[in-house]
């Protein structure tokens, strides 16, 4: 039997809801921001006044904006809705992108070395070979590819979805920078021996072992 899904149809409000919510969290209207009247906003999302105070009712109760009546509308100064991290990872540097990804990378080793599987060491396995083969061939695309996906590996390991789902958040953003930071593949030709010994210390279950290594490969 085919599985079928209940289709949530959205109202107009909703729409206009959210299209205003998502200008107040791509900062395009900042906190104290007064928003356009409403006769102006119902010419912008075409819609009529029942509909726009409606999606102003679900703004308001969703804590993104305030009225204050016989002045206007104003974007709230502290949102309850905060921006979505995946969004807010865009904007972050590679500074800060690096120090989360170390704190990480190195729970998600020692949190491995207890919780892996045969089947995670399979996979660990295949990528790091991977990413050996790509490095020699100096494929630098590859390499960040397999490079990725053998932490990623690790961190589906540790048996944390937490973790991991931080962890896969941050890959997107860190193969783009691996890709712009480096011309070549002889980084990860010089780190390989030291991926293959995080591997060693996860298979034989050494977790403090574990978390030194990843933290050498970071030091490196």
């Amino acid at each position: 039997m085919m599985n079928t899904k209940k289709i949530v149809k959205i109202s107009l409000a909703d729409e206009v809801a959210n299209s205003i919510k998502q200008e107040i969290l791509a900062h395009k209207l900042r906190p104290n921001d007064q928003l356009p009247t409403e006769a102006e906003l119902t010419k912008v999302y075409g819609v009529g006044r029942s509909t726009l105070r409606e999606a102003v009712k679900i703004l308001v109760n969703s804590g993104l904006i305030r009225v204050q009546h016989g002045i206007g509308m104003f974007v709230e100064e502290k949102q309850s809705l905060k921006e979505p991290f995946s969004q807010r990872l865009q904007r972050v540097d590679n500074e800060a992108l690096d120090e989360v990804r170390k704190l990480i990378e190195m729970k998600i080793a020692e949190k491995a070395a207890i919780k892996r599987t045969k089947t995670d060491i399979k996979k660990m396995k295949q990528y790091l070979t991977e990413r050996s083969i790509a490095a020699d061939n100096n494929d630098l695309a590859a390499c960040v590819e397999a490079d990725i996906a053998f932490h990623l590996s690790i961190a589906a390991a540790a048996k944390n979805e937490i973790l991991a789902e931080l962890y896969q958040s941050l890959s997107a953003h860190l193969k783009k920078w691996f890709i712009e930071l480096y011309t070549d593949t002889k980084i990860f030709k010089d780190t390989q021996r030291l991926h293959e010994q995080l591997l060693e210390c996860i298979i034989q279950q050494e977790a403090k072992k574990a978390w030194n290594a990843s933290a050498r490969i970071i030091e490196y």
